[in-house]
């Protein structure tokens, strides 16, 4: 005889208990944040793209080519998380979950991009670095490493909260360490030592590069539906093994939702002829554990008296 449970699929609003209310909660305070990183890294982009123009400075012009991509990425994890927040329907059963995790990849495709045309303009220069202006350089450049500054500030609480959140964080670390590098270049500009221009941009394209690449990994892993990286099954079988009333577990698999929702199915075989209350009970026993534990909000339950074929 067996007694299936399964839990319904998440709201995207503040309705559906606790743990959805505080993520709900979490995700409205995402979508200000990244607005206000994306109004001032959108301003820092133009300044620098202007100044290296101007100032004919290849790392500010990279730097500045990595704020396009940082830029974009925001403003594409902004529509994502509005995305994310509305409720679901008949036609998307889950919601629009997904969305943050596209914007990821979309955003390590911009990045790789960009690190390949850094990459190559620099090692062009190298031979024959252009003469820059310092001091133009060092005044955006400096302007830079603020606003980069402020946004890893306005950031660093939430970038363990979401794939989007840790994307912009990582990103916005990336420029303030590029703006480092810009401000070298330009220190070394004023005693006329240019070649550190295109030796700091072919640094920061290798930066982008391993940046995107692990962007790329981490959000192709949730769309193949890959184990999260936080979660061991093995353990979590075992903690789902010593509950009481289970026999075994088995058909056991956890994914990601979305980059803050952890998802898991299992077939848990209990002693005994169960009462549809008794198997309730050990449903409600394991989905508080794994919480609790695991912090996998989203299970889907099948009790068993014996394992299935």
């Amino acid at each position: 005889m067996t007694h299936p449970r399964r839990s319904e699929p998440p709201t995207a609003g503040p309705t559906a208990g606790g743990a959805t209310s505080l993520r709900a909660l979490a995700r409205s305070r995402h979508t200000r944040l990244l607005g206000w990183v994306l109004a001032l890294n959108a301003g820092l982009m133009a300044a620098e793209i202007i100044g290296g123009l101007a100032f004919g400075s290849l790392a500010l012009l990279a730097d500045g080519a990595h704020m396009v991509s940082d830029v974009t990425g925001l403003a594409i994890a902004l529509i994502a998380q509005k995305l994310m927040a509305r409720r679901v329907s008949a036609r998307h059963s889950y919601g629009l979950q997904r969305a943050d995790v596209l914007a990821a990849q979309a955003n390590a495709t911009v990045l790789l991009g960009t690190a390949v045309w850094v990459i190559v303009e620099a090692i062009r220069r190298i031979g024959a670095p252009p003469t820059i202006e310092a001091g133009g350089t060092l005044v955006i450049a400096t302007l830079g490493l603020v606003a980069n500054a402020v946004s890893v500030v306005v950031l660093v609480r939430s970038r363990d909260e979401s794939l989007n959140m840790r994307a912009a964080f990582v990103h916005m670390s990336a420029d303030a360490a590029g703006s480092v590098g810009v401000i070298a270049a330009g220190v070394a500009a004023i005693g006329s030592v240019y070649w550190v221009d295109p030796a700091v941009s072919l640094l920061l394209g290798v930066g982008i590069l391993c940046t995107g690449g692990r962007l790329l990994a981490d959000s192709t892993h949730i769309l193949m539906e890959g184990t999260p990286r936080s979660v061991d099954l093995e353990e979590v079988a075992s903690a789902i093994k010593a509950l009481d009333g289970v026999e075994t577990v088995h058909h056991l698999h956890a994914w990601h939702l979305a980059s803050d929702t952890i998802a898991l199915s299992a077939h848990i075989v209990a002693y005994g002829h169960l009462s549809l209350d008794g198997a309730q009970a050990i449903a409600d026993r394991t989905r508080t554990m794994l919480e609790d534990r695991f912090g996998i909000t989203h299970a889907t339950l099948e009790l068993e008296n014996r394992p299935c074929g």
